[in-house]
């Protein structure tokens, strides 16, 4: 009997390999070759075909090239792409405007951070109008309807303890509809208009829900599940749990995953449904399984927060059908995610208690200005090494504006420690906070206060100059509509009446001087080397 040939897959990147090595070849990664049998080679038939090209060639009767199946732009047929609301604004903006019918989404996250949550909360809203299944390959029947109960997602239904499996026993529409109106009929003179038109209500949503659970990591069941119920929207989670009885690699390895997907998406374009897939993250951030997974779908979705803090940002990092770098925020209450609907309420500080070392800035987000506060704190280096430190700041950023404010304005930093943070805890990484963060450590350093309703907007470069940055206008608007009454911006500029005083400076002395009153060089004490 011959030796049944292996190979050694990478779990990282999917390469295959003939023999172990203890750093993958192809990406890098370091102990992620896992052994798996070969498979059998498959014989392709050609059904007939056979290339034709040497007589075509060389036939001088042979008539002119004619397409078999490819089309010209102009044969294809234009279709308006019609989407539908998700139930939830902020999904909808990272989506792009609503959920396209027959795509493939794909939301990662950490463990914890609420993917589940966040997807049983949009099934039972999309449930009002569209067929949903929902396939928990993780929990149990019990366990999904326990955690809906939580959030408020159950209907009316009763489930019988003694059937299989927990199910819940339905009962026809007809005779529900019967009971249901009975026992309003019974409740009318009881309860007062306005409860009675509540329960009414509710009533007609928990009859209108239309939402199936499906606890299942079986791949060919849940292929027949979709087939046969035919729904307008699937949700799996998570794809790393399925498994395909043909394959003899366990659940979440690389093969596994990349099947798994691509049947999927074979019946979600065939049958038109729209699947949101749940997808883990590795240590790093990544999506775990093969790489191929996010070329498989339309759009990838990372759902962050820090497990201190009560907000969650909706991230998009690939989207075939709107904008890239969209986020959506959420935030974390006792009875599941709750929609942001003014972020920078939840990124501002308390403009009543003036203090120094503050400044804010407009960050933005894709399409979306977003008010952050950023926190700075400059002190006398206690050991000979000064210590820089960032929360939700890009630390070798800041390290450069230290270097810049040095060298160009005169300021020495050199000596001092540098600490710098954003309010809530956003992660704010483009150059246009560099002007906010130089004016929060020179207020720091000078122990002034910044005007609370002046933003500060601007990139930093190494020549001490302020460079513009892109969505200016976008930016003003939303400050004045916040009630900030100026804003300090680079020069070079024209923009029409905004509702904000407009300060355009060319260097970042002058935006100091602007922000900080008695912030000239002449200024600083002469004796600071001393002091310090």
């Amino acid at each position: 009997m011959p030796k049944p040939k292996t190979l050694y897959v990478c779990n990282a990147c999917g390469a295959e390999s003939s023999q172990w090595f203890g750093k993958c070849p192809a990406c890098g990664t370091y102990n992620s070759l896992d052994e798996v049998a070969a498979p059998s080679p498959i014989k392709i038939s050609r059904g007939g075909w056979q290339s034709n090209t040497y007589s075509d060639n060389h036939d001088p009767n042979a008539g002119p090239a004619q397409p078999r199946s490819s089309l010209t732009f102009s044969e294809i047929v234009d279709t308006v792409q019609i989407r539908f609301p998700s139930g939830y604004g902020e999904l909808d903006r990272v989506l792009g405007g609503g959920v396209v019918p027959g795509s493939l989404v794909l939301i990662g996250g950490d463990p914890g951070i609420g993917k589940s949550t966040l997807m049983l909360q949009v099934a039972n809203q999309l449930a009002k109008l569209h067929r949903i299944l929902y396939v928990c390959a993780e929990e149990s029947g019990q366990q999904v309807k326990l955690r809906a109960s939580r959030l408020g997602v159950v209907s009316a239904e009763t489930s019988d303890p003694d059937s299989n499996n927990g199910r819940v026993n339905k009962e026809p529409k007809s005779s529900k509809s019967k009971s249901s109106k009975s026992k309003s009929s019974k409740s009318k003179s009881s309860k007062t208009p306005i409860a009675a038109q509540d329960s009414e209500s509710q009533d007609s949503e928990s009859q209108d829900a239309d939402l199936y659970v499906l606890p299942e990591t079986d791949l060919e069941e849940i292929l027949r599940e979709l087939e046969s119920l035919k729904p307008q929207v699937a949700v799996i989670d998570s794809i790393q749990t399925l498994y395909f009885p043909a394959l003899t690699s366990a659940p979440g390895s690389v093969a596994q995953v990349r099947e798994c997907t691509s049947a999927l998406m074979q019946v979600a374009k065939r049958s038109n449904i729209t699947l949101l897939i749940v997808g883990h993250v590795t240590k790093e951030g990544a999506i775990a399984g093969p790489r191929v997974l996010e070329h498989l779908v339309d759009t990838v979705l990372y759902f962050e927060g820090d497990r201190f803090a009560s907000h969650r940002l909706l991230r998009s990092v690939k989207n075939r059908f709107g904008a890239t770098h969209e986020i959506g925020i959420f935030e974390m209450v006792s009875n599941g995610l709750q929609e942001v609907l003014n972020p920078s309420d939840l990124f501002l500080g308390n403009r009543d208690e003036m203090s120094p070392g503050t400044a804010t800035v407009v960050a933005c987000e894709g399409t979306r200005p977003i008010l952050v506060e950023l926190q700075a704190l400059v002190s006398p280096a206690s050991y000979g090494a000064p210590r820089r430190s960032t929360t939700g700041v890009d630390y070798n950023r800041l390290q450069q504006i230290l270097a810049v404010l040095e060298k160009r304005v005169g300021i020495p930093l050199s000596k001092l420690d540098a600490y710098v943070a954003t309010a809530g805890g956003l992660g704010v990484e483009e150059p246009a906070a560099d002007l906010g963060m130089a004016i929060a450590v020179v207020a720091s350093f000078r122990d002034r206060v910044v005007d609370p309703r002046t933003v500060m907007i601007g990139e930093i470069s190494l020549g001490g100059q302020v460079r513009l940055v892109s969505q200016m206008e976008l930016r003003l608007k939303e400050a004045a509509k916040l009630g900030f009454k100026r804003a300090i911006i680079p020069k070079g500029q024209t923009l029409s009446d905004l509702g904000i005083e407009i300060i355009q400076v060319s260097r970042v002395l002058d935006a100091i001087i602007a922000a900080l009153p008695g912030g000239l060089r002449q200024d600083f004490p002469e004796d600071i080397e001393d002091q310090i």
